[in-house]
């Protein structure tokens, strides 16, 4: 596989991990528990595949440059400038809303995922969105 498909795998990983995010949400709503964990536990190893696959692609290939023009310029840094801060800040919540489910601490577990499930959602399809955007409708990228 080269460098350059790398952002459709991860996308592909991001995609799987939005999936299982929803489908776990669905599961613990429904008061199947065995089913939400295996559903979230698959959407933090999708996740961990995507930023793994995400951070190998940029260490590699450097920055690249949104190709988009006119009105598709501001509406993709709307949604990558929320993105970002949102990204760097989910991976901290996640980790605060797992651990305590690990030590059957489900009341924590549950007020942390108020938060951390509406951010993982974002960041999983706003990041599904900028892909689109970036490789697919206005691509392929500028190598800067």
């Amino acid at each position: 596989m080269e460098v350059t498909e790398l952002p459709k795998l991860y996308t592909l990983f991001n995609a799987a991990a939005l999936l299982h995010i929803i489908l776990g949400l669905a599961m613990i709503k429904i008061g199947q528990r065995k089913p939400h964990i295996a559903s979230m536990v698959i959407a933090l190893i999708f996740s961990a595949a995507f930023l793994a696959c995400y951070l190998y692609y940029h260490r590699h290939a450097g920055h690249v440059k949104f190709a988009g023009a006119g009105l598709s310029r501001p509406v993709y840094f709307t949604i990558l400038f929320t993105h970002i801060p949102l990204a760097a800040l989910n991976l901290p919540m996640i980790l605060l809303t797992v651990v305590p489910a690990l030590r059957n601490r489900f009341d924590k577990h549950k007020r942390m995922a108020r938060w951390t499930l509406p951010v993982w959602i974002y960041v999983s399809l706003s990041g599904i969105i900028i892909y689109l955007m970036c490789y697919v409708w206005y691509g392929p990228p500028v190598r800067a």
